[in-house]
């Protein structure tokens, strides 16, 4: 009787190592396949703002790379370009505008602010260079000029 409970627990073991085993395995594939189908291409020539923090540590989806256009809108709100569902962003938090071969971002108004490599942006359109940090609400940017 002991053998037939002892070998039949040995098999119960194995089973849940090959299960873990498997788990783990499938984690790995899912990761690797939602990293490499993320659809974002970067363009030659086109500003763009990569994620500075890591994904993981908010709990509201964030890209990791963002496009520029010339009027681009980030906040919580669906009418924004860039929607970020960050609590301490506003529904409309900030605006980017491409004008005189140069890129700016505006302040909306927001509660918590925008900031520029950590300096305030207050009521005017600030110019953005190439390595700029910017900060709104919890999320860290930076700032790549492509071109």
């Amino acid at each position: 009787m002991f053998e037939i409970l002892s070998s039949l627990l040995k098999y119960l073991f194995v089973t849940v190592i090959y299960l873990f085993i498997y788990g783990v395995i499938r984690l790995i594939y899912l990761d690797i396949k939602s990293a490499s189908g993320q659809k974002f291409e970067i363009k030659k020539n086109i500003p763009y703002l990569k994620l500075i923090n890591i994904r993981e540590q908010f709990d509201f989806k964030v890209e990791e790379i963002y496009m520029l256009g010339k009027d681009v809108d980030m906040g919580r709100s669906a009418k924004n370009k860039i929607i970020i569902r960050d609590p301490y962003m506003s529904t409309k938090h900030a605006r980017f505008t491409y004008k005189d071969g140069k890129y700016f971002i505006e302040d909306l108004g927001s509660t918590n602010g925008t900031f520029i490599n950590g300096r305030d942006v207050k009521g005017t359109a600030m110019p953005l260079k190439d390595g700029d940090k910017i900060r709104v609400g919890q999320v860290d940017f930076l700032f790549v000029h492509g071109g």
